[in-house]
């Protein structure tokens, strides 16, 4: 049964929450993130960038530790302040098209491991062992995981029944979004909250696999360092935003290839004919309508594209999923695309950005073509994990996407 606790969370003082919480540092252009930094003396992003109080550009160790004194920096000049008592954080996010909520609580490494908590992603040691250094550094996590559960009366009504009281924290972005935060310690709503969450079979990761990874092999080294180790010590947790799965927005990723591996366009759709029923749909843009249908966009007009499920045989929950159709159909034995991971000539496009961008980065002649498909659903996903089973790269993205240095867990 899933094991997840409150925890006592390093947060900003209630009047500069707004103006610490930074969204993830690769979201920003070179502009908005020297304003941030030049302007905002509170952003998170001073932490994570260290190196812009020397004006120089630091990586590795030295930059891990020089993150550490910038934390701990916030922390003497009590923009950072920890709370007294474990709890939960009642976390609620308006955006201009859509509502999240959810819990931020800790997670247990020893349920990642017992495959309670189940991923459906491949990791890569090096970006595993990267951030494993860097959390052994600077000694906090302050990115929760996104892990999804089966949706929960109790759950809900707990956290509606939370909603209905004045937040700790309430501020809107730059960008539209209302940010709300719930401090929950009362020891009875703490209880209720595990007992629910320990009914449950499993979680499973929507997001942050190589965190989930990162922290076990943390803990590892850590229980190995540690002969009075009891379990219970913070680094056998990680922190992880949970929320209903009804509540998730699952994207698709557009696939964009930069050449058609020395076909011409004529034996390039000949070759796909063998695979796909293909129609040719014109200028407008064209969106797939339905499971095992793709749209194609080439040298100006979209096509779609049909499997010919005559030439394919569905033989496990991975074999169904669009993601891998196309992979195994398309672009590994028409365009040469073994490594879709690592293979320059490949890009990918969310599906919150919508074709218009696929069209444009190909209309600009930076590609040749691209495709496009529907989202996975999170059953597709739950069966895919259940049978242990990873999807390929770039299968999901999926909303809400938190605002760093709100909750920080210590180790």
């Amino acid at each position: 049964m899933a094991k997840i606790n409150p925890f006592k969370a390093v947060r900003p003082a209630k009047d500069k929450a707004g103006l610490v919480a930074s969204r993830p540092y690769e979201d920003y252009t070179e502009g908005e993130l020297k304003a941030q930094l030049q302007y905002n003396p509170f952003s998170f992003l001073h932490i994570i960038n260290p190196g812009y109080k020397f004006q120089h550009e630091i990586t590795g160790e030295k930059r891990f530790q020089l993150v550490k004194n910038r934390y701990l920096e916030f922390k003497e000049e009590e923009i950072f302040i920890k709370d007294a008592v474990p709890c939960y954080y009642f976390y609620k996010i308006v955006t201009r098209n859509d509502s999240f909520f959810g819990i931020i609580a800790a997670a247990s490494v020893e349920d990642y491991e017992n495959n309670i908590i189940k991923k459906h992603e491949d990791t890569i040691a090096f970006r595993e062992n990267l951030f494993k250094d860097y959390l052994k550094v600077v000694g906090f996590n302050t990115e929760p995981v996104l892990l999804t559960y089966p949706d929960s009366p109790e759950i809900e009504k707990l956290i509606e029944e939370a909603m209905n009281t004045r937040p700790e924290y309430e501020f809107t972005t730059h960008n539209k979004e209302t940010h709300f935060l719930w401090t929950v310690c009362e020891p009875e709503i703490v209880e209720q909250i595990k007992l629910e969450f320990g009914k449950m079979p499993a979680l499973y990761i929507a997001d942050g696999h190589h965190r989930c990874s990162s922290s076990h092999i943390l803990a590892k080294e850590s229980k190995a360092e540690n002969p009075m180790h009891s379990g219970e010590e913070p680094y056998n947790y990680f922190m992880s935003f949970l929320i209903a799965e009804s509540k998730l927005k699952i994207y698709e990723f557009s696939r964009l290839v930069t050449d058609l591996n020395g076909w011409s366009k004529e034996e390039f759709l000949m070759q796909l004919d063998e695979q796909f029923r293909i129609e040719n749909r014109g200028t407008q843009v064209y969106s797939p309508k339905s499971k095992h249908h793709f749209n194609m966009y080439l040298d100006g007009e979209f096509y779609s594209l049909f499997l010919r499920k005559i030439n394919y045989e569905f033989t496990d929950s991975l074999s169904t999923l669009d993601t891998h159709i196309l992979y195994e159909k398309l672009l590994k034995p028409i365009l040469g695309i073994q490594d879709v991971r690592n293979n320059i000539r490949i890009s990918y496009i969310h599906g919150k950005n919508d074709l218009i961008e696929m069209k444009s980065e190909i209309d600009s002649g930076r590609f040749a073509v691209g495709f496009g498909m529907l989202p996975l659903t999170i059953e597709e996903i739950k069966k895919v994990a259940d049978e242990g089973l990873i999807m390929p790269p770039k299968s999901t993205y999926i909303e809400p996407k938190l605002r760093s240095g709100l909750t920080i867990y210590e180790f």
